[in-house]
């Protein structure tokens, strides 16, 4: 589903990726850890065509995304759910809202967004929370939003970038449940993350980006930055 193909990416004289290679299959649940500055954030950026390759292909089911138009780039998106830390909800909008936004702006019938919004709210778990407004939640809670909001277009793809960052130990690992059950629904999950008690407990495939490189691809690894 997904190729990295000798992808290394510069910021002026920073090499932020180096030559990076790797494939990732379709339902694949994949980790991808290092320390700050490893590349992490980067390779997501690059995903979701925020950021272009300086060097290397990336392609998506066989297209190469670095040469979308960029009128195509907002329609590209849509097939891709995206997770950040700081869950980037709209204030003034109630959790129902905040879900159906995206789909509103696409013009989707109103029958059919509240059918969908209603089935996604029942997918996280938030059945009793659909008309608070973001100060109302908890964390995990909000972030259960972001992740219904991510998959208001029932993407094939979900990336999730340090999701569990703002959160405590139990909460973050049923963000994480909620996450396998999203991959185990046939949603590819890729999951950037330096949370080492997470990794170790997961069991699923791991790569290690250290300085900008692949250091380690292990089908059921641990947290391991060395």
């Amino acid at each position: 589903m997904i190729i990295f193909d000798k992808v290394s990416k510069f910021y002026g004289q920073t090499e932020a990726l180096k030559n990076v290679s790797f494939k990732i299959k379709p339902k694949e649940f994949v980790v991808i850890v290092g320390p700050s500055g490893a590349g992490k954030s980067t390779l997501m950026r690059l995903l979701t065509c925020e950021e272009q390759p300086s060097f290397g292909r990336i392609t998506i089911n066989g297209r190469d995304i670095h040469l979308l138009k960029k009128q195509h780039i907002p329609f590209y998106r849509r097939q891709i759910g995206v997770v950040y830390q700081d869950f980037k909800l709209l204030p003034q909008k109630t959790v129902f809202e905040n879900i159906a936004f995206a789909l509103e702006v696409s013009n989707q019938p109103p029958k059919e967004i509240e059918e969908q919004v209603n089935k996604i709210i029942k997918l996280v778990g938030l059945e009793n929370k659909k008309e608070n407004f973001p100060h109302e939640l908890s964390g995990g809670e909000a972030q259960r939003v972001a992740i219904a909001r991510a998959l208001a277009f029932e993407p094939r793809l979900l990336l999730a970038d340090e999701p569990t960052g703002n959160l405590d130990p139990k909460t973050a690992w049923g963000i994480i449940q909620l996450l396998l059950k999203i991959n185990s629904l046939g949603t590819t999950v890729i999951v950037a993350t330096h949370n080492k008690e997470i990794v170790d407990r997961l069991h699923k495939r791991v790569v290690t980006l250290v300085d900008g490189k692949v250091t380690k691809d292990i089908k059921q690894g641990r947290y391991s930055v060395e």
